[in-house]
């Protein structure tokens, strides 16, 4: 969705196979008043993105089946972006994601902007990889020439009643020696 206002998206399926080439279930972008709910998205890619310039954004009980789980961003790769604001996240379900929710910015940043009043609220993970990632040097193709921080500036996120299971516990060096032989 591009230079979209005042939708409602409700009660959509959206799927593609796991090993599909880049693609988003739902990807936005200039667009404000979004409405997204009672849908399910399983694809290879972002399940929901949203690109620089989206504001007024509600999903509530969207269920993600697999793929890169609700991402903001990528942002500041091109010059002249405009700010994420205004993006609440509620009572959704992510199961098998690689991450859960993620705000990506590029670590050389071409434009100044902010992410700002972001929310999300009740949200269940089952097997996400990365429930929460926040990545400010984002660089997928490894050509980045940052020298500094990064121009895109998160601010006022919230996470409120976010469950995910712990990660798989790994065994640490010493817990797998006898007793006898344990560092005190």
């Amino acid at each position: 969705m591009y230079q979209c206002k005042d939708m409602l998206i409700k009660d959509v399926t959206v799927t593609a196979l796991g090993d599909s080439p880049n693609t988003d279930g739902i990807h936005m972008g200039d667009s404000s008043g979004i409405t997204i709910t009672n849908t399910v998205i399983s694809v290879s890619d972002d399940c929901i993105s949203f690109s620089p310039g989206t504001s007024k954004v509600n999903i509530t009980g969207v269920t993600y089946g697999s793929g890169h789980g609700i991402s903001i961003g990528s942002l500041g790769r091109y010059k002249d972006e405009k700010d994420d604001t205004n993006i609440n996240v509620k009572d959704c379900t992510l199961k098998k994601t690689t991450f859960g929710v993620r705000i990506k910015a590029y670590e050389d940043a071409a434009s100044v902007l902010t992410v700002s009043k972001i929310h999300y609220e009740n949200i269940k993970m089952e097997d996400s990889a990365n429930p929460i990632f926040i990545d400010m040097k984002y660089c997928p193709n490894k050509l980045c020439t940052a020298n500094d921080a990064s121009k895109v500036t998160v601010k006022d996120v919230t996470f409120k009643n976010i469950t995910a299971p712990p990660p798989p516990r790994r065994p640490s060096a010493c817990s797998a020696l006898p007793r006898s032989h344990a560092p005190a």
